[in-house]
């Protein structure tokens, strides 16, 4: 399986010149990860082509489009302006990578150790509102409303021997979070059929009865009577809904739909773009870089639910990494 997954996403920038073959195994793969018995749709390879080759696209540019890793260290810290606003301190970063996961995880499966290790950072980016002081001239003016800028929340994605691997696992990771999105709603299709038919089994139920116990013994019973009303009109709106969704011959061709909305239109579920900020010192906003503010340029992801990350591939030499294994 990796070694399909290293053809699949082992390329750089590519638009649409896939080998036929990498296709196929990104079809079947998106297939695999959603249900299985879409094989049974005539032609669904076909049907689904185009959609897995905008998706492709669509990661691996999101992927290359990252910009090269910046070393991480406490030596670094001093003299990179990016470090000193991820990071309150050379002590944070030594704390944050101790307590990676990921990291931990990929030098412990490492027999021989690694030279430098290379990952995406993720970070939440949090903005609060403080006052402040600034000089005018001889007068210091106080209570000065500024936003502060922080990152919270760091966690190593992906973590490689080099650039080339991190960025091919984050590219098949794209790919399959859009597959992911792809088999929720059509697990929650399948559970709004399931729901609707239980509802209409039990409305059906309670209508026999009523008709059975409440009509022909005494006469017609008026309060019944409106009972059964309310019920056959939701039973109607039920069984309409159901038609909309369709018999049990047209829910694989639904669950088809859903896969190629998806793949179909990446940038809805998983896209990147950039934010630029001006941060001094203590990670206070600034209209102007300085020599005490730098412009940062943020690499943003921002998923299906709305969700935005800062993303940031980094790389870590070899005596942090000696650090973090004692």
């Amino acid at each position: 399986m990796l070694r399909i997954l290293q053809s699949l996403f082992g390329f750089g920038e590519t638009s649409g010149g896939y080998p036929e073959s990498i296709v196929k195994m990104a079809i079947e793969r998106a297939v695999d990860g959603t249900d299985p018995w879409l094989r049974a749709i005539t032609g669904y390879r076909k049907k689904l082509r185009p959609a897995v080759l905008k998706a492709m696209d669509h990661v691996v540019s999101l992927v290359e489009g990252l910009p090269p890793p910046i070393p991480v260290s406490a030596g670094a810290y001093r003299f990179n302006p990016e470090l000193k606003s991820f990071f309150i301190s050379a002590e944070e970063i030594q704390g944050v990578l101790e307590k990676d996961r990921n990291l931990k995880d990929f030098l412990r499966k490492r027999e021989n150790g690694a030279d430098t290790v290379t990952a995406l950072m993720f970070m939440e980016k949090k903005e609060s509102r403080v006052f402040g002081a600034e000089m005018d001239g001889d007068r210091v003016i106080r209570d000065i409303p500024r936003t502060m800028v922080s990152f919270e929340s760091h966690r190593l994605l992906d973590p490689s021997p080099d650039e080339g691997k991190t960025r091919f696992q984050l590219k098949r990771r794209a790919f399959d979070y859009l597959i992911r999105v792809a088999l929720q709603r059509i697990s929650s299709a399948k559970s709004e059929r399931k729901d609707l038919e239980r509802r209409n089994a039990l409305l059906l139920s309670k209508i026999d009865i009523l008709r059975r116990g409440g009509w022909g013994f005494n006469g017609v019973d008026s309060s019944r009577c409106e009972d059964v009303g309310d019920l056959e009109e939701k039973l109607n709106l039920i069984q309409s809904q159901l038609a909309s969704i369709g018999s049990d011959d047209c829910l694989l061709q639904t669950y088809l739909d859903i896969l190629i909305d998806v793949l179909g239109h990446p940038e809805n579920h998983l896209r990147g773009g950039l934010e630029t900020v001006i941060l001094d010192d203590m990670g206070i906003k600034r209209e102007q870089a300085s020599q005490n503010a730098s412009e940062l340029k943020l690499y943003t992801l921002h998923d299906t639910n709305g969700l935005c990350r800062i993303a940031r591939m980094i790389s870590l030499p070899h005596e942090e990494l000696q650090c973090i294994r004692a």
